[in-house]
């Protein structure tokens, strides 16, 4: 074996070694905390020598290849090496700290957060005021302002104001508003003293965003010759998909004597303004989330939700014999006794006793426990309640004058979004088509050997619908989800149910733009469209509309979430592609000229995916450096984000990793691969936590 192969297992090796390196980190700070893993393991030399010795060979490597031939990809690799060069920078010589400024009080050096000591500033601060600006109409912060006055040396003074996603910039220095005092005077600012490395980081990412267009429209790269490939103008293909039983249980109303508003009097009712939430909204928006926070579902009966509410005060006494409480926990229905799921509130008391309690002083010291996380949501639940009794839970905008309503258009618009199941209607609609188009294909495929005649005369019109579903489909999801942008004021993609919404819609978009050319991808819009909407729907993850910490207030946040959302939109095509694949391979094996249509389309799609993926990266990492001065935190999102772009990237290196160009192993990777993504997304949203966490 000679020394360029040699030293090119020896690169991928390392690279490996870095990605279970990464992995295993992220869940040691689980246990250990983020101040170990940055001691012991980012923030360390020999950390930084792995990086370096990767660069390092993998430069040799692709000067051996004589890449210079191919100026795109030339281009691309040096990009990463500048930003590892830009990191090295700010690793070695960047400099963090804070201030802390209280009015009228002049101060000229900061605290670093490496060494604990003040160090000197060449120009002083003085705050001239500190203010929390507020959502219209609400007591929600959507902005921290400091106004303040500098002077720098042999100048005079000059006015300045920081606030969040607002730096100030200053010889070197950028201040970024970073917290306040108690009492909402005093301001603290972080500091940030990085001169030539987030310079030449900056400069790495401009030249990768160059590179990946340069790379997809260059005529003699192979993104464009895949796009020429005959194979592409053929698309009767079939999708073989394993069948999930999906059981819905409906609840029918019945008659029940119970004092409850009526009905006229309830719609009345939903029309009020209150403020719930930080947030201006409909009395129907409380009253729904209530009954479906404590019952599980929006109604209850054949109640609506105000018609619950309206009982639940004029009436508790009847209420709470009522079994409306659902418990979840299995240990906690066990303790209590109880099979169907549901419990009164008197059941939960002996006179003034709480039967809870005796419990919840043998669990309260595990709070892992499942008995102690069961008693903790009923405590959670009869605390709503009481809430409502006790009138701190409802409180309309009538009676509070600080407080702006809401334009009849926008309370309009809250009540349709409210009274129309977009997610539930779509994820039933969405599956059933999915299935319905699987098994169309899986008929039609079946007469690929036979006469021409033999084709169904309905066959064209079969697929019409199909196509015309499709586009309804993405219209309804749409209409709703921009609904959805309107009432909240700003653009849904703050939460996990968020983020799952905007993930269908461009699975929809893809489907539609791709099905004409490859129409078996109408069965993989319907079907990853619905499956990623019936997950949002089960999980429920976050479906308040709430206004925006003021850190998440910027259009790079938007921006780079919605070019994540694609990548994982066009990598799930690829998941369903590879599946796809493998089972025709099985059948007809690796030289069918089905799975080289599916091997072209998955190589295809590869581009885009891995380079939209990267370009939501480092948008993240300028957004970071944006709101609070690091562009690289090694926060576990941002890492499984690298691990899935370093994964998906190896999967272009065909030749240095010949085993990927066969095709069964091609689409096994591209299987696997899909993991880390399910990682980086729910794994480390609900698993490993972090700043990118989604709770509640």
């Amino acid at each position: 074996m000679d020394k360029y192969k040699l030293l090119t297992k020896l690169v991928w090796l390392l690279m490996l070694a870095l990605i279970v390196l990464l992995g295993t980190t992220t869940f040691i700070e689980q246990f250990q905390g983020a101040d170990y893993t940055s001691a012991h393991i980012y923030h360390t030399y020999w950390f930084c020598g792995c990086w370096a010795l990767v660069a390092l060979l993998g430069t040799w490597v692709l000067i051996r290849s004589a890449i210079w031939h191919r100026l795109p990809l030339l281009l691309l690799h040096c990009s990463f090496l500048i930003i590892l060069i830009g990191a090295m920078i700010t690793f070695e010589w960047g400099k963090q700290g804070e201030m802390h400024l209280r009015p009228g009080m002049q101060v000229d050096n900061y605290v670093d957060y490496e060494t604990g000591e003040p160090q000197r500033l060449p120009f002083t601060f003085t705050l001239d005021t500190f203010v929390i600006e507020t959502y219209p109409g609400t007591r929600m912060p959507s902005d921290y302002v400091s106004y303040l006055t500098y002077q720098l040396e042999g100048q005079g003074e000059q006015q300045a104001m920081i606030s969040m996603n607002n730096i100030l910039k200053l010889q070197g220095y950028r201040f970024y508003q970073s917290s306040f005092d108690d009492d909402q005077l005093g301001s603290w600012l972080a500091v940030n003293y990085d001169s030539w490395g987030t310079g030449v980081t900056y400069l790495g990412y401009a030249l990768l965003g160059l590179s990946m267009i340069w790379t997809l429209l260059s005529k003699k790269e192979e993104f464009r010759r895949l796009l020429r490939h005959p194979l592409l103008k053929k698309g009767n293909l079939f999708l073989l998909f394993l069948l999930l039983g999906i059981s819905t249980q409906s609840l029918q109303a019945q008659t029940r004597n119970l004092p409850v508003l009526n009905r006229t009097q309830a719609d009345s009712l939903s029309r009020v303004q209150v403020m719930y939430q930080n947030r201006v909204v409909p009395l129907n928006t409380l009253a729904r989330d209530f009954v479906q926070k404590i019952y599980g579902r929006a109604s209850y009966h054949g109640f609506t939700a105000e018609q619950v509410v309206g009982g639940w005060l004029l009436s508790p006494e009847a209420w709470s014999k009522e079994p409306f409480i659902k418990v979840k926990s299995a240990a906690l229905k066990k303790e209590l006794g109880i099979t169907d799921g549901y419990v009164t509130l008197e059941s939960l008391y002996e006179g003034e006793d709480y039967k809870l309690q005796s419990l919840w002083s043998s669990v309260q010291n595990e709070p892992q426990n499942q008995l102690a996380k069961g008693i903790l949501e009923i405590d959670e639940k009869i605390g709503l309640i009481k809430m409502l009794q006790g009138g701190t839970l409802i409180k309309p905008v009538s009676e509070m004058p600080h407080v702006q309503p809401v334009s009849a258009t926008r309370l309009q618009a809250e009540l349709l979004y409210n009274k129309i199941p977009f997610t539930k209607l779509l994820f039933m609609a969405l599956l059933t088509l999915g299935f319905l188009s699987f098994f169309w294909m899986l008929y039609k495929g079946t007469k690929r050997g036979d006469a021409k005649n033999d084709e169904p005369s309905n066959a064209h019109y079969i697929t019409t619908f199909f196509r015309l579903a499709l586009w309804a489909a993405l219209l309804f999801h749409l209409a709703g989800y921009l609904l959805r942008w309107y009432i909240g004021g700003r653009m849904p993609l703050s939460n996990g149910y968020e983020t799952m919404q905007f993930l269908a819609l461009s699975i929809l978009v893809l489907a539609v733009l791709l099905h004409r050319r490859f129409p078996f991808t109408i069965t993989f819009g319907f079907l990853l469209a619905g499956f990623t909407l019936l997950v949002s729907y089960l999980g429920q993850m976050n479906p308040q509309i709430t206004p925006l910490m003021p850190v998440l207030a910027s259009p790079l946040l938007s921006a780079h979430v919605s070019v994540i959302m694609v990548a994982y939109a066009l990598l799930a095509f690829n998941l369903f592609n590879g599946i796809l694949a493998l089972i025709q391979i099985h059948r007809y094996g690796e030289a069918d000229e089905r799975v080289a249509q599916l091997t072209v389309l998955s190589r295809l799609l590869l581009y885009p995916a891995t380079f939209f993926l990267g370009a939501g990266i480092f948008l993240g990492a300028v957004w970071a450096n944006v709101s609070w001065g690091s562009y690289w935190s090694w926060d576990p999102k941002e890492v499984w984000a690298l691990i899935t772009f370093l994964i998906y990237g190896a999967a272009f290196h065909q030749q240095s990793l010949p085993w990927l160009r066969r095709p069964r192993w091609f689409h096994l990777f591209m299987i696997l691969a899909f993991l880390s993504i399910l990682m980086t997304y729910f794994g480390v949203n609900y698993v490993l936590g972090g700043m990118h966490s989604y709770a509640g």
